[in-house]
């Protein structure tokens, strides 16, 4: 039965089917005989969160302990965050209906840095005190994971553990930490020393930050005896020991990507100097045709789903894409699922993968240029010309499309005005290139649109060093962009550099930035992903009460042997060969793709052995 006040709450919000739970696919489980209970809570909208590969991933890895319960919960909306404070409701999970609290562990996913303040903002709907140093063993333990978790300084006094790398194998790890310490009955500081063990877990509260004189990082060292100086990324050394799940909880009211998404490989091998998760999730890692097949198969047919996303940073590089394509087709066109390749790439976009995947819609097709001339796609390494840009189109355009999406960069490093103006001229050759190819769409004409973003420089890649554009440098662009289209055939959209440049302070910041995040929440900010929602004022006066410079972080170039807030967590690739990039990047060298030569990233290390057999013919 629903609580009365629950019911009251839901009468009078939007969307109500955000908060009920009772999806296909839900997992329930008696409470009283499970040893235990995680929260998955993901700091952003049901429809945001039901769209994450990851949370689907672990519900089913964890739920399948038959004495454990994993339920879900979301950050609530206005309206409903509203009725539930009048109300004195606390936050509650999807499928018990219990608060956050009764649980023994409450995990945040960390996706996008601009999800802080909602993390405050569920905890504080929890009734959960903020700060991990104010928190007791009769609270839940509060756990973080995902891409953003390889700089969690600004935001590491909150949690209790912290997760490096890929949870398939830690977060069960913690679990039976959790349920061993329970059942022998020992206090946290026990369980935590215990949870410090499992390889990629870091403990914020093992380690102290000092700082030099001029406000840079002096040095991060353990406080207790054996928990290691620095924490090494958890992985996954073979992705086929991990099926892709195949029982998902087909949301009730319309995720933003509503489908069957099957992850087909892990990792990139294309280097491209800008792209932290190329990077985090290296080195590149595939699953089998066969397995993916099946999984593939059970998924639509568990869920009903009649479309697949055969999801992954490039699935376009795995070595079996047109075998799988093959697999697929033997049973999806009978039973009308449709397929979808979301990140496939120009330099190797195909006739027969076009084909083979020509039940999408045809209105539009995407790609990702990122640069606008040559000479900038060389510096960001993204290995890719105006011949394969041609062809890539020219295939699109006889294939019946007849829009094109062209996603850009602004304010990459070594940026002039010319690459500014080489974004639209790029967008303009391709227009040209639809009119003149003889088999285009017939009495249609073309739309392409340019998606620009501004560069913000992240952890753990070659351009951690260097600093982001000012706000007015990165307007000035923004208008040079527009001055510079002159069809109607072209429409370009930009991102607001304000939200880049908290993003680039989050990303690169450390401790000393959580009361900010607390004293911002407080004064209102919270889902400052949303553009109506987004308090840029609120955010520099708090910087600015608390004494605390966001151009330190955002603004300042990093020196190449400078100590950084990251700087005990590896992922695998080296100090020694983010500076080897950085500086080819200034020389407008490019580095080939991994699985054609090792270029010695280190990120081998963390399998035993090569990351690929250079024997075969990977190109």
């Amino acid at each position: 039965m629903f609580d009365p006040k629950l019911k009251e709450a839901l009468s009078r919000v939007q969307k109500p089917g955000r908060y009920t739970g009772g999806e296909p696919g839900s997992v329930y489980k008696d409470k009283d005989k499970v040893d235990v209970r995680f929260a998955f809570c993901f700091p952003d909208t049901y429809e945001v969160g039901m769209s994450f590969l990851g949370e689907k991933i672990l519900y089913e890895l964890l739920n399948a302990h038959e004495n454990w319960w994993c339920e879900r919960a979301f950050m609530p909306w206005i309206d409903m965050k509203a009725e539930m404070e009048r109300l004195q409701l606390p936050l509650y999970t999807m499928e018990s209906k219990d608060p956050l609290t009764a649980f023994d562990a409450v995990g945040f996913t960390l996706q996008y840095e601009l999800s802080y303040t909602n993390i405050l903002a569920m905890l504080d709907l929890a009734g959960i005190p903020f700060y991990s140093k104010d928190r007791d063993g009769s609270w839940p333990l509060i756990v973080a994971g995902g891409p953003c978790a390889c700089n969690s300084e600004p935001i590491a006094d909150f949690f209790d553990v912290i997760q490096l790398g890929e949870g398939e194998q830690q977060l069960p790890s913690i679990c039976a930490e959790i349920e061993k310490g329970k059942k022998e009955g020992i206090g946290r500081e026990e369980l935590l020393l215990r949870i410090a063990r499992i390889p990629g877990v870091y403990i914020p509260v093992f380690y102290d930050v000092t700082y030099c004189e001029d406000g840079r990082i002096k040095a991060i060292t353990p406080n207790r005896p054996g928990v290691p100086a620095v924490v090494t990324k958890a992985i996954v050394k073979d992705l086929n020991e991990f099926a892709p799940p195949t029982n998902f909880v087909v949301p009730m009211v319309g995720a933003i990507q509503d489908r069957a998404s099957i992850e087909v490989l892990r990792g990139c091998v294309r280097g491209c100097r800008f792209c932290q998760a190329g990077f985090l999730y290296r080195p590149m890692r595939q699953r089998d045709a066969g397995l993916l097949n099946r999984a593939a198969r059970d998924l639509c047919a568990n869920t009903g789903y009649e479309e697949i996303s055969l999801s992954s940073l490039s699935t376009s590089d795995h070595s079996q894409l047109e075998n799988i394509l093959d697999d697929l087709l033997e049973w999806t066109p009978q039973q009308h699922v449709s397929l979808s390749l979301p990140s496939l790439r120009m330099d190797n976009f195909s006739q027969s993968m076009v084909e083979k995947t020509s039940r999408v819609r045809k209105s539009g097709l995407t790609f990702a240029p990122e640069g606008g001339t040559q000479r900038l796609r060389d510096v960001i390494n993204k290995n890719l010309t105006w011949e394969e840009i041609e062809n890539s189109c020219n295939i699109a355009f006889a294939e019946g499309y007849t829009s094109v999406k062209l996603y850009f960069m602004m304010g990459l490093p070594t940026e002039t005005m010319e690459d500014i103006e080489g974004i639209a001229e790029t967008a303009q050759r391709i227009v040209e290139l639809y009119y003149k190819n003889p088999d285009k769409p017939k009495g249609k004409g073309v739309q392409v649109t340019i998606s620009c973003a501004c560069f913000v420089p992240k952890p753990h890649t070659p351009f951690q060093f260097v600093p982001q554009d000012s706000k007015e440098t990165l307007e000035a662009k923004q208008k040079h962009l527009l001055a510079s289209v002159h069809s109607k055939k072209i429409r370009v959209n930009y991102h607001d550099s304000r939200t880049s440049f908290l993003e680039a302070v989050f990303a690169k910041g450390d401790r000393r930035l959580a009361p900010v995040i607390v004293e911002a929440y407080k004064k209102g900010c919270y889902f400052d992903s949303w553009e109506e929602h987004f308090h840029y004022d609120t955010w520099l006066q708090t910087f600015e009460q608390l004494g605390v410079d966001p151009h330190f972080y955002a603004n300042r170039f990093i020196e190449l042997d400078e100590v950084t807030p990251w700087s005990h967590m590896d992922y695998g690739v080296t100090h020694e060969f983010l500076v080897r990039e950085y500086n080819k990047a200034l020389g407008a060298q490019t580095t080939p793709p991994c699985n054609r030569a090792c270029h010695g990233c280190g990120a081998n290390h963390l399998l035993g052995g090569p990351c690929f057999d250079y024997s075969k013919n990977l190109v």
